[in-house]
């Protein structure tokens, strides 16, 4: 018997080793099938074996899911809060801290923090892990190469001083690429690494269920120190975040002040 549209999801889950369940389902089914469309095939099956057997195309299957859209400062005014309030109040505490951009996509949201402790003379107190799913555009942010448009929000002082102009591209200088180690992750079943001061995980989960969203924000706060940050999309306000454990200090901006609250009375408001 062919395949069904489920078993494809099953299979394809299987492949690429992220469950594809725990996706919104009109957005997954759409991009899902927006291929189907473009490689025209005819049928499940045949879509499947194409993911088994072609290389390329697999990839172009993950990219399809996992939607890299990135930019340096992106949204400008949370990343001056960062700079101006958020980093000062961390680098008081004595020894390294931790930050950990989650879904880093091409690279700008962690080197732009790299850049940020670089201008406040605190590149070497700090250890910034970027992680992503999709290793193609991992190996790209490793390259630190960019077009103007992935450049545009920055104040044009800081790409004058952190970037090399060859044509079009925008080469960052090895001071701030050397400060940021990336890793591929995989957020809904990978480990989180602890004890973290900042994380950073922005436009990300928007595009996951509510089950899967909430079981990440659990996960992000037993992730973090007491005090700690964790920095949101703009799009993507906590509901419950003093169930959760966070206090909501400024627009997109979430301070650990407690752990989430697991019993019934927190499942029935973020899960029922």
């Amino acid at each position: 018997m062919p395949l069904t549209y489920q078993e494809f999801k099953e299979a394809a889950s299987r492949l690429c080793g992220n469950d594809l369940s725990l996706y919104k389902s009109k957005q997954m089914d759409r991009r899902i099938h927006s291929l189907m469309n473009i490689w025209g095939v005819s049928d499940y099956d045949e879509y499947l074996t194409i993911l088994q057997t072609d290389p390329q195309r697999y990839q172009e299957f993950v990219k399809k899911l996992t939607i890299n859209v990135s930019e340096f400062f992106r949204n400008p005014d949370r990343f001056m809060e960062l700079w101006e309030r958020i980093m000062p109040e961390l680098l008081k505490k004595p020894g390294k801290i931790k930050i950990w951009s989650a879904g880093c996509s091409n690279g700008s949201e962690p080197y732009s923090v790299a850049i940020i402790l670089h201008e406040l003379c605190a590149s070497t107190r700090a250890e910034i892990l970027a992680t992503d799913i999709d290793q193609v555009v991992l190996d790209k942010a490793k390259k630190g190469v960019y077009l103007q448009n992935e450049i545009k929000s920055m104040p044009p002082d800081l790409i004058k001083k952190h970037f090399r102009q060859e044509g079009e591209a925008f080469y960052l200088k090895e001071n701030i690429k050397e400060r940021v180690v990336f890793k591929k992750h995989n957020l809904l079943k990978d480990p989180f690494e602890k004890d973290l001061d900042l994380i950073i995980c922005r436009n990300v989960v928007i595009y996951f269920t509510e089950q899967a969203k909430n079981d990440l924000y659990i996960k992000f706060n037993q992730s973090l120190r007491m005090g700690g940050y964790f920095l949101v999309g703009g799009t993507e306000p906590l509901l419950y975040y003093k169930q959760l454990g966070y206090e909501n200090v400024s627009p997109s901006f979430y301070k650990k002040i407690g752990e989430p609250k697991t019993d019934g009375m927190l499942g029935g408001l973020l899960f029922g």
